[in-house]
């Protein structure tokens, strides 16, 4: 009797412990009830592929699928053997500031500094000082290609390849104007169009997220969105979304733009501006970034056509949280707004902000994507984006990772899955984006 008493209590301490466990990994899944106490928007100052690709001749495109009026949401590639699919209403950020001793003569990005809290005090307690690649670098996880340069041709095609795969049809490409930077790393608009016919190649459109820029006014983003429009415009890669209205025009992801007051947006943005661009041949569907709960009426009074989230760490901001998408797509749906919700397959930049812990959300295999992707689709968005395919430093990649240990380092992995889990689990959740859509218009 005494030893099935200890077999019971064994058996029963050996449950609890599970039961702990599992509360504690899924708990990174739930809404977090208030405001992070980081700086909202602050930057860094503050395949295995089984598809071989087809001739042009052997894609079709699909027309339209959602309410509204939209653009052409579908490339349908048929093989003899099957029919697969990447859509255009699934945009993912994209960045180009990679670079490395072979191509660039130098480590860019990947050397990045560890970025001190503003707060003396805490800065003190924290590691300083900057990453030595390439066993060291500035990420949590380790790219299957290695610390590589957004330069090298062979790791554009790669990257084509992989968002291919993971079927999404629009690269959000993050994009500075000419000569200017963001502030860790080097000009990389001359990569534009290399990345362009690399998308090209693989039936990807591309679409513009203009950063914050030291300067960035409404009258230097006229000459951006001028500059963008005749450059690119005529590319076969460049993106453009058919409007509410019915007209067919570009996109642009405007990335902190709650920096520039409504009143100067306005002035280029409404038919009314002394600047504006609207029925000028460069027109455009404008996105502005929603952080707090009171730019939802600062973006309307803009003239912006829509909102988007961006981050992937929920509960992070007002924006980024779950629980406020319902609420936040009323509102867009009343003021004739897109709302594009933002998600991610998780959240660790501590490798540049160690200071930031309280704000890392565990991937869980890929639950906590599912969870975000879950409440993306129920409030029936007309486009989602992914955070993203290659922002390293944020850990919110879904590009190939591998198991890595150094001397120093123990880096993050996708184990027990393989380093494309990421890649297929958006193509699976992008294929039944497409699927519910069908069922909203029925």
């Amino acid at each position: 009797m005494t030893r099935l008493r200890r077999k019971a209590l064994v058996a029963l301490f050996l449950f609890t412990l599970f039961i702990f466990g599992t509360m504690m990994g899924l708990r990174t899944l739930k809404p977090s009830d208030g405001f992070s106490d980081l700086a909202p928007g602050m930057d860094f100052a503050g395949e295995r592929s089984d598809k071989r690709r087809l001739d042009v001749n052997d894609v079709m495109v699909s027309p339209g699928q959602f309410h509204m009026g939209s653009s052409d949401t579908k490339v349908v590639f048929t093989k003899s053997d099957r029919e697969y699919s990447i859509f255009y209403d699934v945009h993912i950020f994209y960045y180009l500031w990679y670079g490395s001793p072979s191509m660039d003569n130098k480590y860019i990005h990947w050397d990045h500094v560890l970025v001190p809290h503003w707060d003396p005090k805490i800065a003190a307690s924290h590691a300083q000082g900057r990453h030595t690649p390439p066993e060291d670098i500035a990420s949590s996880f380790y790219p299957e290609l290695g610390p590589y340069s957004s330069r090298d041709p062979k790791v554009l095609e790669s990257h084509m390849t992989q968002i291919e795969a993971a079927a999404a049809g629009v690269l959000v490409l993050s994009w500075y104007p000419p000569e200017v930077a963001d502030d860790h790393g080097e000009p990389t608009e001359d990569l534009v169009p290399a990345v362009m016919d690399a998308a090209h190649r693989h039936s990807i459109k591309v679409a513009f997220h203009i950063q914050p820029y030291k300067g960035r006014t409404d009258l230097s983003m006229h000459d951006n969105i001028k500059y963008i429009i005749d450059k690119y415009g005529e590319h076969g890669a460049f993106y453009r979304f058919r409007s509410s209205t019915g007209r067919i025009l570009p996109l642009f992801y405007i990335y902190d733009s709650y920096l520039t007051p409504p009143e100067s947006w306005a002035e280029l943005l409404t038919t009314q501006g002394s600047h504006t661009i609207r029925g000028t041949p460069y027109d455009g569907v404008f996105v502005a970034l929603i952080v707090e709960e009171r730019h939802k009426h600062d973006i309307l009074a803009s003239g912006f056509d829509g909102m988007y989230t961006y981050f992937a760490s929920n509960g992070f901001s007002f924006g980024s949280s779950h629980q406020n998408w319902k609420v936040i797509k009323t509102f867009c749906d009343s003021n004739n707004l897109l709302f594009i919700p933002s998600v991610g397959p998780g959240y660790v930049d501590t490798a540049v902000r160690p200071w930031n812990n309280h704000n890392t959300r565990n991937r869980v295999n890929g639950r906590y994507y599912e969870t975000s992707l879950q409440a993306a689709l129920s409030v029936r968005p007309e486009i989602v984006t992914i955070t993203s395919f290659n922002q390293w430093h944020e850990g919110t990649q879904i590009e190939k990772a591998v198991p890595k240990k150094t001397v120093t380092r123990l880096y993050l992995d996708y184990q027990p899955n393989q380093p494309e889990h990421y890649l297929e689990l958006t193509r699976q959740w992008a294929e039944n984006f497409n699927k519910e859509k069908d069922k909203w218009l029925m």
